[in-house]
């Protein structure tokens, strides 16, 4: 089953690649990104683990990876970003609690838009803090070698 996952969110990354004009030669990245994020996601999902943690944690990955492939390929870091961050994005949830308040089941639409704040939350913090994580591992040789002098 998790291999199953893993194929989907590829192709699903790629996809929306293709879908946001990514380089063609980025494609590939692009999936591997969104992969990566996803079976982090899942591995919180399937061991019954909070998904909020896991959405922040998986969202910290895809910062960073995102941010290494786009040194190593020479790439704005927003092509790996938006691609690997899609199958994050929950928008079966929204799309549920939409449908809950047209239903006029007002607790479980607030309880599914509650969800769906805190998910989205966890992808803006986690790809904030992996940003935040790269600009202080740049700055720290500064600081050593004002230090040592």
């Amino acid at each position: 089953m998790l291999f199953q996952q893993l194929l989907t969110s590829f192709f699903a990354s790629a996809g929306f690649g293709i879908i946001f004009n990514a380089p063609k030669k980025s494609l590939v990245q692009c999936g591997i990104v969104g992969m990566i994020g996803w079976g982090i996601y899942f591995l919180f999902y399937m061991f019954q683990l909070n998904v909020v943690y896991g959405t922040f944690i998986a969202a910290f990955f895809v910062g960073v990876i995102s941010q290494v492939f786009a040194r190593l390929y020479k790439t704005p870091i927003l092509i790996f970003t938006v691609g690997g961050i899609i199958p994050l994005v929950p928008g079966g949830l929204a799309y549920d609690a939409m449908r809950h308040f047209v239903q006029n089941d007002y607790n479980g639409a607030v309880s599914l838009a509650a969800k769906v704040l805190l998910l989205s939350v966890a992808i803006a913090i986690g790809l904030v803090a992996s940003e935040v994580t790269n600009q202080f591992i740049k700055k720290m040789p500064d600081r050593r070698s004002k230090f040592v002098k």
